[in-house]
Parts: structure tokens; C-alpha cells; sequence
């Protein structure tokens, strides 16, 4: 009774450092996927700010051209199909779309060059790794459930979207602006680490080398890279130096 008693706690425990290791081969996986989406969403935006005819694709004397609209809203539309084809889309199909959204942020980012010096932008891009890598340690290391954290993170998200559409449409204040890109950096920066562990969880579950494995690699990378990329543009707004 005790050798078979042994067994089960050896079998368990085997079990248990087996989902911690292959959590963190899974996230290193995402993370890895993540940084591949900004230095592509990174080198896009730098090489079409630097072409004059480039840019021209995108805006006119007279305002945005018809691509310059379609790289605008298409990022909204892959980050739709992904969430709502993830069954039906292969892994494949997963990482093209991915990295296809990586390349159209990166064009629609390239306006930011025009908005705001260089300096600023890469001390900032510097700033923004730093916080949101102390908060995805944060997130993998707390033993603390950050569920309901996170849920508060994202109906707070939801309200600073719509008080975003308010204040553009109808207030018009810079005051109100700069209140919602405060939250919006509290906001990100909190879900960093709800995301981290979130996936960290859904990692240690997960079995290596299936196709939804794989998928919900892609999905997790997509995550982060919008987590990123949010907190960077809403500190861009504190930190930045207009041209």
C-alpha cells in the first residue's frame, strides 16, 4: 500500500514538473512569435517613413488614399478573423495572418514618424519594453489568482474605447485625452501580467507539437503584441516630443 501510495506521489509529481517545463517552452514559444510581429510591425513602420514615395501610397495632399484607409482599418478585421476562424483555420493560416498584421501595423504606425521626433519614439519603444518585461515577470511569477484583476482590466478597456469615441466625436477635449491615455497605460500595463500568467495557466495544460498547440501559440503571441503595442502608443502620448 505505501510503495503504491510512493508511486502516485512520484506520478504526480512527474506530472506536475512536466506541465511547468512545457509552460514555459509554450510561452517561450509565444514570446519568441511576439518579438518576431514587432520587429516586422518595427521595420515596416521605419522603412516606409524613411520613402517619401512610399508614404505616398498611403496619404495625399488631399488627405488618406484608398490604401491608406485599408491599412488602417485591416488590422481590426485580422485580429477578427483569427479570433473567430481559430477552429477552422490551420496553424499555417494562423502565422500568415499574423504576420501579415505585423506588416499592416507597421504601414499604419508610420505615421508616427511624421507626428513625433525619432529620439522620442525609441526612448519610449525602450521604456515600454522595460514596463511591460517587469510586468510579464510580474504575471509568471505571482502566486496570486489575477482573474478577477483581469476582468476588471478588460471592462475598463471597453469604457476608455468608448469615452475615446465620445471625446473624438463630441467633446473634443485635450484634458479628457489625456485622462483616457493615463488609464490606458494603467490599463494595458495590468493586463500584461493577467495575460502572461493567463497564458502561462493555458500553457501548462496544453500538449507539445498538437496543431492547436500551435494555434494558440499564434493566438498568445497576437495577445501580447497588442498589449505592447497599446501601452507603447498610449506612453507615446506622455513621453513623445511632436515635431
Amino acid at each position: 500500500m505505501d510503495i503504491q501510495q510512493n508511486r502516485g506521489y512520484f506520478d504526480v509529481t512527474q506530472h506536475q514538473a512536466d506541465s511547468l517545463a512545457f509552460s514555459k517552452t509554450f510561452l517561450s514559444n509565444v514570446f519568441s512569435w511576439m518579438f518576431l510581429g514587432l520587429l516586422s510591425t518595427a521595420g515596416t513602420a521605419y522603412i516606409f517613413a524613411g520613402s517619401q514615395s512610399l508614404m505616398a501610397l498611403l496619404v495625399s495632399e488631399t488627405g488618406m488614399t484608398m490604401l491608406g484607409w485599408i491599412v488602417m482599418l485591416a488590422p481590426l478585421g485580422f485580429v477578427l478573423l483569427m479570433s473567430f476562424g481559430f477552429n477552422k483555420l490551420s496553424s499555417v493560416s494562423m502565422i500568415i495572418l499574423f504576420m501579415v498584421y505585423a506588416v499592416l501595423m507597421g504601414m499604419s504606425l508610420s505615421f508616427i514618424f511624421m507626428a513625433y521626433s525619432l529620439g522620442s519614439i525609441a526612448s519610449t519603444f525602450a521604456i515600454t519594453a522595460g514596463m511591460f518585461g517587469a510586468m510579464a515577470l510580474l504575471g509568471y511569477s505571482t502566486k496570486t489568482d489575477l482573474t478577477k484583476f483581469g476582468s476588471i482590466m478588460i471592462m475598463a478597456l471597453v469604457g476608455i474605447i468608448i469615452a475615446s469615441f465620445v471625446n473624438l466625436l463630441l467633446l473634443k477635449s485635450g484634458m479628457f485625452d489625456y485622462v483616457i491615455s493615463l488609464l490606458g497605460v494603467l490599463i494595458f500595463t495590468g493586463l500584461t501580467a493577467y495575460d502572461v500568467q493567463k497564458l502561462k495557466r493555458i500553457g501548462s495544460g496544453m500538449e507539445d507539437g498538437t496543431e492547436s498547440t500551435r494555434k494558440l501559440t499564434i493566438m498568445g503571441a497576437l495577445t501580447l503584441y497588442l498589449d505592447f503595442i497599446n501601452l507603447f502608443l498610449f506612453l507615446l502620448r506622455f513621453l513623445g516630443n511632436r515635431r
